[in-house]
């Protein structure tokens, strides 16, 4: 009983994710069997890594010569802010048993989201409201990654541009944050940043000098923006 109104409290709260996880899952399959990879590769990966930026990326290492040092810095860069996610979700995790650590690896920022600022109703047991949350934006991600890998074995079209499609999230979420914050000094060292390390390093090399910079520079100003109240 305690599970079944656990997942219908957090069923909702999933279904906008599900559109886009979908959406973009099935764009991604789509992708890697242009690149010339089963369907069994995105499952797996997206079963596994379930890091959608990540693992895009990871298409082009599968190609490319093997070299796992940059492989590490670059995942670590990419996706360095579940460190600070995870810290925030210390004390939530600490009552939940055995769950907890489906919840550390199938953390996403969608996941975070909900189980971080959602309370959920008394009756509802918190720690299988966020595994049925976090369980749930897993599975979308899975599903569109596998419908796309099977539907690009099938459907023979030009896909040229269509991993473009994770860069036009993030610049739609960087616009969107762009209009809210009235502090956008991050948004503007990080595209400062971005711009300089492509101009020196290139367009191969540019990307971890780029976060090494960025993330340095956001602990300078630190201080400054948390004089005026605004969260980095």
């Amino acid at each position: 009983m305690a599970k079944k109104e656990a997942f219908k409290a957090a069923f909702p709260y999933t279904i906008p994710i599900c559109t886009g996880f979908l959406a973009l899952g099935i764009a991604y399959g789509i992708y890697m069997s242009a690149k010339g990879f089963s369907f069994v590769y995105p499952l797996l990966m997206s079963l596994l890594i379930f890091a959608g930026s990540m693992e895009l990326v990871t298409v082009e290492l599968l190609l490319s010569s093997f070299n796992p040092l940059y492989v590490f810095f670059l995942t670590l860069m990419i996706n360095a802010r579940h460190l600070f996610y995870g810290i925030s979700m210390l004390e939530k995790y600490k009552q939940v048993g055995k769950k907890k650590w489906y919840l550390i690896f199938g953390m996403c920022d969608e996941s975070f989201s909900i189980n971080c600022s959602v309370t959920p109703p008394p009756q509802v047991d918190r720690g299988w409201f966020m595994f049925f949350v976090t369980i749930l934006n897993h599975a979308y991600w899975v599903a569109g990654a596998t419908i796309g890998g099977i539907l690009g074995s099938y459907l023979h079209f030009n896909t040229e541009g269509i991993d473009f499609v994770l860069t036009a999230l993030f610049v739609v979420m960087l616009l969107n944050q762009w209009n809210e914050k009235k502090n956008r000094l991050p948004t503007g060292i990080g595209l400062a940043a971005s711009i300089l390390c492509l101009a020196v390093f290139g367009a191969d090399n540019f990307m971890i000098p780029a976060m090494l910079l960025i993330t340095a520079s956001l602990l300078a100003v630190r201080k400054h923006t948390e004089q005026k109240g605004k969260s980095l």
